[in-house]
């Protein structure tokens, strides 16, 4: 465990499904704000945390890794994404098979941050793994769907970014202040051209 200044503390993500984590952890004293990201987990206090954490973190080794059951979404969008043909070459691939082997698959949300609704998705099929890009953009149109490393993603805000782009979202916005995010831990995405 590491504290992030006087009001927050970090440790390493335990192997228990995320959702479960973001329940107990929500529930603990002080609590006002929790981010689960791929390899940490980050608790924000609304006051100078004064419990036995150490304890607490051991305790969520013990919840179950089963998944919570999520939603099912099926998400519109257009293969259009500015590195198609890049993502093609280096798949090996035709541009027509790209975009059937990544509408294949089902997603699952993985873990949410970078921006307010960016969930992380796994399940991207192996032969479409690249690493991010070598110079990032310095700005990504807002339901820009991309791919990096062994997950996928939609942009829920125009912002820099350094996945490559696939395509964009057709039918609605992955974040609004009224409702929050369109996707939480456990939901299943499948992307429908």
């Amino acid at each position: 465990m590491e504290r992030l200044g006087d009001r927050a503390l970090r440790f390493a993500r335990p192997h228990a499904a995320p959702a479960r984590i973001l329940a107990a952890v929500r529930a603990w004293p002080g609590v006002c704000d929790v981010v689960i990201g791929g390899h940490d987990v980050a608790i924000y206090f609304a006051g100078e945390p004064n419990d036995d954490y150490d304890t607490r973190i051991e305790e969520l080794a013990a919840l179950p890794i089963d998944p919570v059951a999520g939603r099912d979404h099926q998400i519109r969008v257009v293969y259009d994404g500015e590195d198609l043909a890049v993502i093609a070459a280096a798949a090996r691939l035709a541009i027509a098979d790209v975009i059937a082997a990544h509408a294949a698959r089902t997603y699952e949300v993985a873990s949410i941050g970078f921006l307010p609704g960016f969930a992380y998705l796994d399940g991207l099929d192996p032969r479409l793994e690249l690493p991010r890009r070598e110079t990032p953009r310095t700005r990504v149109p807002a339901g820009a769907l991309a791919i990096a490393g062994t997950q996928t993603a939609v942009y829920p805000f125009a912002s820099p970014g350094g996945w490559h782009l696939l395509g964009r979202v057709i039918d609605g916005p992955m974040f609004t202040p009224e409702h929050g995010a369109r996707l939480v831990f456990g939901d299943r995405v499948r992307f429908v051209p």
